[in-house]
């Protein structure tokens, strides 16, 4: 069972392949370039150098969002384009619960973040189960002080582990807020690997959660600023 996964939705272009029992080949970049343009030739890449065809492919994970409007939608339209063309199945996962992935085993809650801009961020709380990340706070977007502010009155104290680029944009203020119970990652931590997509999407499709080729859509968790404002002017 081959299966291969694209993430798209930040800075960071991977794509992996995986078995049951390994990661047969992993690409991953870090850096603001064309993801439109680079991806189909890394996945041709990549398949070429585990010595498979896409005929050889079991299924498709895709991070679906949050993240960036465009690179969000460059993995999504690809990786629907290939599950209908190939006629496998089509697994969506949040882009937050794959970075979160980086923090299993952590004992405490894990909060991957990504800046959203005017002092709001995309977020979810999960932590370390048996089987994976589970979910303890569904993904959202809201204010970081609000955030902060739940956070340091949940009962027990839990340590927080923070993942992600971005993390470093608010650091200050989140150690303000959560002092020693604030735990930050090293930042070889804090890029989202494809091969942990990978694992999650195994996992939600072993549990039955596939997504219909034809109606799946990124999440966003908001409107793009441009489309915002259109609907602002058709209610004009």
């Amino acid at each position: 069972m081959n299966i291969l996964a694209i993430d798209t939705s930040t800075f960071s272009l991977g794509v992996a392949v995986s078995t049951e029992q390994k990661v047969l080949g992993e690409f991953s970049t870090n850096i603001k370039k064309n993801h439109s343009i680079r991806l189909m030739p890394m996945i041709s890449e990549l398949l070429e150098e585990v010595e498979l065809t896409p005929t050889d492919l079991s299924a498709i994970v895709v991070a679906r969002g949050p993240g960036s409007y465009t690179g969000v939608r460059i993995g999504v339209a690809t990786a629907k384009s290939m599950a209908w063309s190939l006629g496998i199945p089509l697994i969506g996962v949040s882009s937050l619960e794959v970075i979160a992935w980086n923090g299993m085993y952590f004992p405490g809650l894990i909060v991957p973040l990504f800046d959203a801009r005017r002092g709001q961020v995309y977020t979810a709380v999960y932590r370390s189960g048996e089987d994976g990340i589970e979910v303890v706070e569904e993904e959202r977007i809201v204010l970081l002080e609000n955030a902060l502010q739940a956070w340091r009155a949940l009962p027990g104290e839990p340590s927080i582990l923070f993942l992600g680029d971005d993390v470093a944009l608010h650091r200050e203020r989140i150690t303000e807020q959560l002092g020693s119970r604030a735990v930050f990652a090293p930042v070889s931590y804090s890029l989202a690997r494809a091969a942990h997509l990978a694992e999650a999407g195994r996992a939600a499709w072993a549990a039955g959660h596939t997504e219909d080729v034809a109606s799946f859509t990124p999440v966003y968790l908001q409107l793009a600023e441009a489309e915002a404002k259109w609907l602002a002017a058709q209610k004009k």
